[in-house]
């Protein structure tokens, strides 16, 4: 396959405005080619529509897909702050690959140095997930869970063959459970993390190769 030859766009899906904001106010600097943040709304069918409709658009029918944001730990251990690297995401319809995981992990540790980064598989949910359910998840093998990433990589590899990645930060685990979301305005740590990780995505991107359509 020839490799393309113009910048390849990046789309980069999160579901809350304050996850939003985050990569908003983030490093810009360094990116490969256009790239696009989208704000999907919270919960699976939100991502799945919002994520559709983008791809839809001529400009991004190449565009590499990375779903970042908050999530749940679901393993002792975990804290907030710590970040995920999916080595896949599943959802009751499918389990999608994450590609150059690798990659993403060793530009993570260069962007946050300190943070503690996890792979292993991200499962989707349609519910904030608390309590017993937390070890009902971490016995299906996956470490931690979200109710966007599956929904947004299912729906982006739907669209046509492109890489796609999930990268999520940790805000509630299973000895720090989070009462409710907006006490992330309160300046918690994986606000700040969420910030400054645009720059792993952008290196992410930029190793990866798309081939001519």
């Amino acid at each position: 396959m020839t490799p393309r030859t113009d910048p390849s766009p990046l789309l980069i899906a999160c579901a809350l405005g304050i996850e939003h904001l985050a990569l908003r106010t983030g490093d810009r600097g360094g990116a490969g080619g256009p790239v696009t943040v989208l704000r999907t709304g919270m919960g699976p069918k939100a991502a799945e529509r919002s994520v559709t409709r983008v791809l839809a658009d001529p400009a991004l029918e190449a565009a590499a897909v990375l779903a970042t944001g908050f999530c749940a730990g679901l393993a002792p251990g975990m804290h907030p702050g710590d970040l995920v690297v999916a080595e896949e995401t599943r959802d009751p319809r499918s389990t999608v690959s994450c590609v150059a995981t690798d990659r993403l992990v060793k530009e993570l540790a260069r962007a946050v140095p300190g943070r503690t980064v996890h792979t292993g598989p991200l499962t989707g949910s349609d519910h904030v997930v608390r309590g017993p359910e937390r070890a009902d998840l971490l016995a299906t093998g996956a470490i931690a869970v979200d109710m966007e990433s599956a929904a947004t990589l299912l729906s982006a590899v739907r669209t046509g063959p492109r890489p796609v990645a999930a990268v999520r930060v940790v805000v509630d685990a299973p000895e720090h459970e989070l009462v409710r979301i907006g006490t992330v305005r309160g300046g918690i740590s994986a606000f700040r993390v969420l910030r400054s990780v645009l720059p792993a995505f952008f290196e992410w991107h930029r190793s990866l190769l798309l081939p001519r359509r």
